[in-house]
């Protein structure tokens, strides 16, 4: 389910957030794993065309920033229900 809305939440909240790329090697992966942290990366889920993991609203950007400076390709980024919990 998606919502729409989120550009001024600046808050603590999860969501789940989709990378659509053109992967090579596991590079997006590893820009992922260090945005997230190595706790939080043990949830990231490997999908066909992409990752999807959980990380607060505000993080998204920087997250596209970094994979563009890795010159990594971003095909889509599609952001997902708020999670009520926080991942251990």
């Amino acid at each position: 389910m998606m919502h729409s809305g989120t550009p001024r939440d600046y808050s603590d909240d999860m969501y789940k957030v989709y990378f659509e790329v053109g992967e090579w090697e596991g590079r997006a992966l590893t820009v992922l794993t260090e945005c997230v942290g190595e706790a939080q990366a043990r949830h990231i889920k490997h999908l066909e065309f992409g990752y999807e993991l959980v990380m607060p609203i505000q993080c998204v950007p920087d997250v596209a920033k970094l994979l563009s400076q890795k010159n990594i390709a971003i095909y889509q980024i599609v952001r997902g229900a708020k999670i009520e919990r926080t991942l251990s």
